[in-house]
């Protein structure tokens, strides 16, 4: 009779590279590789590149006036330097979970557990906020093209954050068109990833070139006067604008979150990871720099679909905001259409490890694409997305993206010296200075979000925890033993 496991080695048991490997490459439960490196680079971009700059804006030059340009700068580097912790993890784990798998196999099935629940908040939240952030976009260009607005009632949520609680109180009912765009990328990744993937890296040079058009527009209006005062809430509203704006940065993890269906993933991944970023970076900066220079900042407070307000104030017509808010409503689906993508890769993987329910790791024999987790997933966040107001959860996507990058930078600490000769398609270079830079700059960031944000936090993780106690622990695929581990490996699929 085997001794039960205690409490202490639940926590600390760790998932083999190996096992991670191997997983990848078994047939009936695995999912298809087909993602070339483009495609990957674009899904990286695609969930990036406009969940800042088409509506980010708005709420965070009131926080810290044109010194937003340094929150970028600051987000942006500190992404970077995580952005190669997850290119050196990635090289050696190209599974689905991303940060998930990485803690899983370098820290613990606790710390692990943990992570998989920031990461199920930080995509949730941040599919929510972007698709209400799309409908704001749609309205413009329907009131644009048609000279009608939609119904207020029908464009926000009920509730409004006041200090540590969410009430009743807002101006409209239900975010319709937020939950519709939610259930219209569901089904197009329910039709397969090969698809889904093309269709991505289409919308995402339709929105760079929308993006290069602002900037020449906006550039021939620079006026530096609109830059001063450049700081007129200090260091401390430089800092608040960095930890909410980093939520941006969730592409990066979105593109770790597909290393089971890439073609050649240990060159691959790193090199998507870092091309993704390098391309957000340029634009974010650019297309903030011409916004700020084109208005004042006191009109970026509450202002809706932004950038096509302020090309329509500049050129005098309707024209280039047409052209811009139909390409924010062509490229925000595709941030949208990734972050979801994310959400059901992480849930697959805590699946297939026991970790949650196994509706969540069935896979479509036609399609080989998790169907029924999708659509689960999507139903939850269109209830979100519909109820719930978009400033909350632009801080709860930073808060989960952060903790798992950190995570993510340990996790490189870990493996180099408890695992130092084993392959690597990338290595962090400066170890291990980079990875311990890039720990202190997310905890940075984190000290600076809201305090709603960490009530919220806190109430999930506890719903987490009590999850994984009662539940998910004793259903881990480690808790017999590598046996169980096999058995389990062999039997589920739709």
């Amino acid at each position: 009779m085997k001794n039960p496991v205690t409490f202490s080695q639940r926590l600390l048991r760790r998932k083999p590279i190996n096992f991670l490997v191997q997983e990848t490459q078994q047939g009936g439960k695995t999912l298809k590789r087909s993602l070339t490196l483009f495609q990957l680079t674009m899904f990286g971009v695609g969930a990036t590149i406009g969940t800042g700059i088409f509506f980010v804006l708005s709420e965070q030059v009131p926080v810290a006036g044109p010194a937003v340009l340094i929150s970028f700068i600051l987000a942006g580097i500190t992404a970077g330097l995580t952005a190669l912790c997850y290119a050196e993890l990635s090289s050696m784990i190209p599974a689905s979970g991303s940060s998930y798998s990485y803690a899983y196999a370098t820290l613990g099935e606790g710390v692990a557990f943990l992570v998989a629940a920031c990461l199920i908040l930080e995509y949730g939240v941040s599919a929510a906020a972007v698709a209400i952030g799309w409908s704001e976009y749609l309205n413009n260009l329907i009131h644009n093209v048609f000279g009608v607005h939609l119904p207020n009632w029908l464009l926000s949520a009920p509730f409004v954050a006041d200090g540590y609680k969410l009430h009743l109180g807002g101006t409209g009912l239900i975010n319709l068109p937020a939950a519709i765009l939610v259930f219209l990328c569901c089904m197009l990744l329910m039709r397969g990833v090969t698809e889904s993937a093309r269709i991505n890296a289409v919308m995402v040079l339709i929105k760079l070139c929308v993006l290069i058009l602002f900037i020449s527009i906006a550039a021939t209006a620079f006026n530096a006067e609109h830059l001063t005062p450049f700081s007129p809430h200090g260091f401390a509203g430089i800092s608040a604008a960095a930890g909410s704006i980093f939520f941006t940065f969730i592409g990066l993890d979105a593109v770790s979150t597909a290393g089971e269906e890439v073609e050649n993933p240990r060159r691959n991944l790193p090199l998507a990871i870092i091309s993704a970023l390098f391309v957000v970076i340029i634009f974010y900066i650019l297309v903030a720099l011409t916004a700020l220079g084109a208005q004042e900042q006191g009109l970026f407070k509450g202002q809706q679909a932004g950038l096509a307000v302020i090309l329509q104030e500049i050129t005098g017509s309707t024209w280039p905001a047409i052209i811009l808010a139909a390409g924010a409503v062509i490229s925000v689906f595709s941030i949208t259409l990734v972050v979801l993508y994310g959400q059901t890769r992480i849930l697959f993987a805590m699946s297939r490890d026991g970790l949650a329910p196994k509706i969540f790791h069935r896979v479509s024999t036609q399609t080989l694409t998790p169907n029924a987790n999708t659509l689960i997933v999507a139903v939850i966040v269109s209830i979100i997305a519909g109820f719930v107001p978009a400033d909350v959860l632009w801080d709860l996507t930073s808060m989960g993206t952060l903790i798992a990058f950190t995570v993510v930078s340990i996790g490189v600490l870990v493996l180099r010296y408890r695992m130092p000769d084993a392959p690597r398609g990338f290595k962090v270079p400066f170890f291990p200075a980079l990875p311990v830079l890039s720990i202190c700059a997310c905890l940075y960031l984190i000290s600076s979000l809201s305090a709603i944000v960490y009530v919220i936090a806190a109430i999930w993780a506890v719903i987490a925890a009590t999850y994984y106690f009662s539940c998910a622990s004793k259903n881990s695929v480690l808790e017999a033993g590598s046996e169980a581990y096999s058995h389990q490996n062999g039997d589920d699929h739709q």
